[in-house]
């Protein structure tokens, strides 16, 4: 049996962003159990609670690839709720690129939350994983977090045509990528990483 690496727990100034255990799964539930919030995220609403059990154990497997995966919970410092959840994923390392995603319960919305979670997320994958570029695909429509990418220095390169395919339909996706040198530039997080704690990973 594979062993997964060290879990990469962030600490940021108001959050903790750390692995997604069982007893998340109401919370999981919760948020993608939503119709409203699941619009754009490219799947259905999960049906019930066995089936956001089963995504917990799908996160985790992410760790077990041989190219691994993360997806941490976020959660607000002081408290024991998680409010969403962000990961990279679909790793190649010959290239050195790979897929970030992320969703937010819809009380947690409005303050910042995920805005502070992806720059420590993001900071994390170019120090740890030797990335280049970090892709997004993102729902035309999905004007929030359109805006969240753009002003985390991702730049839009285009449209995937119907290349995604969700609750019967084909959907148009636009291209959005964050590049190494971005960063550097200072385009992407003008902030330094905020008393981030790399948990395990020392």
């Amino acid at each position: 049996m594979p062993t997964a690496p060290p879990f990469p727990t962030l600490l940021t100034d108001r959050l903790v962003l750390r692995e997604i255990v069982a007893s998340d799964a109401p919370a999981l539930l919760a948020i993608h159990g939503d119709a409203a919030q699941m619009r754009w995220f490219g799947a259905i609403p999960l049906p019930g609670i066995t089936a956001a059990e089963q995504l917990v154990h799908t996160f985790a497997s992410w760790r077990l690839l041989p190219n691994p995966g993360t997806r941490w919970g976020i959660q607000p410092l002081g408290s024991d709720t998680l409010i969403g959840s962000c990961g990279l994923f679909n790793w190649n390392r010959a290239w050195h690129k790979c897929t970030v995603g992320y969703e937010l319960g819809a009380a947690a919305q409005g303050q910042g939350y995920m805005r502070e979670a992806l720059r420590a997320a993001l900071r994390w994958g170019f120090a740890h994983m030797a990335l280049n570029r970090i892709e997004a695909q993102i729902h035309p429509a999905n004007l929030p977090s359109l805006k969240l990418a753009q002003a985390l220095g991702f730049a839009t390169e285009g449209c995937l045509r119907e290349g995604g395919y969700w609750n019967d339909q084909y959907h148009d996706l636009l291209q959005l990528a964050l590049l190494r040198s971005d960063e550097l530039r200072g385009n992407a997080m003008k902030m330094a990483l905020p008393q981030s704690i790399l948990l395990g990973m020392q």
